[in-house]
């Protein structure tokens, strides 16, 4: 997701804020030239590891998929968890901008610990209880590694493994004749790797969480403190400030591909970690462009810092505790219904779905209690859509995870003839963002102009049909896939065109919504209850992409018709299901609009 963070347009101005722009920048003060900077760098970093992420997991960690899908969607839901936490410590002790520091710096050494993963692991597979080390004969480059031919000694001969569709394996002979058939669970994969290094890759990550709940808040609450009240170019600015997180994600997702492609994983992450130190140079040494700006509240007890400094350096082993928890967690046994789904589920995964659930049930109660007959209606009605919002987000964020398999073992990489890899598939969506959100922004001034803009509930469910329609469309594909068992990149093109237009409907409108519609003395709260549910939504993003999960050795399918099946099916429910509650909650609009009394 690439547009605004959760208190981007409504962040609070700041009582201690001495506004001297001392010149301009496009119109605007000058300071946003430089936030537009660091915060470019920053998304430059985090984009460009997102887009490796489960990759690196799973090609050089050589974990599988349920592992690496599960372990990608927990860091991003505790990415947009622990924004809640960094934004309260500044508003009550550090400010925005140390906050913003201490989160650059505390990220960048979280990527550069990505960087020592030492040696790739090593497959085996098991047939019958026995061990077999497994050959691989790679073409291509660390991240596309083509079809890689998988084989093992057996018996004195090199036998290639091949998959069936039902779940069996045959062993091929160097003729092509089937040496022998491996029935469904008799035959198993997995690999050697360092436990040292796989906890220092999950420390790494830990770090990256810790420094995120610093940072992203916090930046927005430094542009919002650059206009005073009543300045009409704050949302003008802030359309700004989105251009530089689009831009940086572009960058990321560009440049980091290309050096893994060249020099390794490890320089992947070393440019990323580079990123996040120039956006700390650019604030730590400012040369006084930033004086006044995002400044710690006057308090009149100790200074805290270095206490809430060491507290977040040592909450990085509970983190790791998280995904460690999260990476180990086997699946739920088949037939155990949702009972043993509940049990599977990883800690994470608990607490959040607890927290939501108490969220949801407890705050329409509290207003029925406090508030008047409609300020409890229209939060009825705000926690209805935010309910729905995490639908959205567990389809529309299966880009970090299934998209970016589905790109590298079921698509042909190339546009216009030029190769590209399986992570530079993500730029679409910011790509798209940029050159369609001044047309949607447009659109609804014009349909406003002639009363028929849509309202909020409409364009959420318009939202959830389009990001359905982009995996029914995506599971469509199969039907022209060549005999390699890979579509055309275009459809990817596609479905990444109907989500990014899908984003632009519900994003930004979500977030004015819950200001619209909440009771003022817990629109903080309520703000706090939407980001919840987008981290419930990366949850079960992870969730989901297990749902497509393959088998795998070094890696590689053992059978890419198997995948492509697997991959287009689950595509094609969830489709299915997510324009089915889009259509539910168009049906839903006439009661949302009495709960909402006019808002829309």
């Amino acid at each position: 997701m690439v547009l605004p963070d959760a208190d981007a347009t409504f962040a609070p101005q700041s009582p201690d804020v001495a506004r001297t722009d001392g010149g301009s920048w496009l119109g605007h003060p000058r300071q946003l030239a430089r936030l537009f900077s660091i915060e470019a760098w920053e998304r430059f970093g985090f984009y460009g590891m997102r887009g490796l992420l489960v990759l690196y997991l799973s090609k050089f960690f050589l974990l599988s998929d349920h592992q690496s899908n599960g372990i990608v969607g927990g860091y991003l839901s505790l990415v947009y968890l622990t924004p809640l936490i960094g934004g309260w410590l500044a508003d009550r002790y550090l400010g925005s901008k140390r906050s913003v520091k201490f989160g650059a710096i505390v990220m960048a050494f979280g990527y550069f610990l990505l960087c020592f993963g030492g040696q790739q692991a090593r497959p085996y597979a098991t047939i019958d209880g026995t061990r077999y080390e497994v050959i691989q004969k790679q073409s291509g480059s660390v991240l596309d590694s083509g079809d890689a031919v998988q084989s093992i000694d057996r018996n004195g001969q090199r036998l290639v493994i091949h998959g069936l569709p039902d779940g069996s394996v045959q062993l091929l002979a160097a003729d092509g004749h089937v040496a022998d058939t491996i029935a469904k669970g008799a035959f198993g994969s997995g690999a050697d790797r360092s436990p040292f290094f796989v906890a220092v890759m999950l420390i790494a990550l830990s770090f990256v969480v810790i420094g995120n709940g610093f940072f992203k808040p916090n930046i927005s609450t430094i542009v919002g403190s650059l206009y005073g009240p009543g300045d009409r170019r704050r949302d003008a600015g802030f359309t700004i400030f989105y251009w530089g997180i689009n831009l940086g994600s572009i960058g990321g997702q560009l440049v980091c591909p290309f050096v893994v492609q060249y020099f390794g994983w490890w320089a992947g992450f070393l440019a990323v970690s580079i990123g996040l130190l120039v956006a700390y140079a650019m604030i730590q040494f400012d040369g006084g462009r930033l004086a006044g700006y995002g400044e710690p509240p006057v308090n009149e007890g100790p200074d805290r810092r270095v206490l809430i400094y060491a507290l977040s350096i040592v909450a990085a082993p509970l983190v790791w505790l998280i995904f460690s928890n999260v990476m180990d967690t086997p699946e739920a046994a088949a037939g155990s219904g949702l009972w043993g789904y509940v049990v599977a589920t990883p800690f994470l995964g608990k607490v959040l779905f607890a927290t939501f659930l108490a969220a949801v049930i407890g705050i329409p109660i509290w207003s029925w209690k406090a508030g008047s007959r409609a300020e409890f209606q229209m939060m009825v009605a705000a926690i209805i859509l935010v309910v729905f919002n995490v639908t959205f987000w567990t389809l529309f964020e299966q880009a970090a995870s299934s998209l970016t398999l589905f790109a590298d073992r079921n698509t042909t990489l190339e546009l216009f003839g030029i190769p590209i890899s399986a992570p530079n598939t993500q730029q679409f969506n910011p790509i798209t963002i940029i050159l369609f959100a001044p047309v949607v922004s447009w659109l609804w001034l014009a349909l406003a102009k002639k009363g028929w803009e849509p309202s909020i509930q409409v364009k959420f469910g318009l939202a959830l049909i389009l990001v359905g329609l982009g995996f029914v469309v995506l599971a469509s594909s199969g039907s022209f896939a060549g005999d390699d068992f890979r579509v055309s990149l275009w459809w990817l093109v596609l479905t990444y065109f109907l989500h990014s237009i899908a984003e632009l409907f519900i994003s930004p409108v979500g977030l004015s919504m819950i200001t619209k519609l909440s009771i003022a003395r817990v629109v903080g709260m309520m703000m706090g209850v939407w980001f919840l549910s987008i981290s419930i939504g990366e949850y079960l993003a992870g969730a989901a992409a297990q749902a497509a999960s393959v088998q795998t050795i070094g890696g590689q399918v053992t059978n890419p018709e198997l995948s492509l099946h697997t991959y287009l099916g689950t595509f094609l429910t969830g489709g299915e299901l997510t324009i089915g509650a889009g259509i539910l909650l168009l049906a839903l609009t006439p009661v949302l609009k009495r709960l909402m009394h006019g808002v829309s």
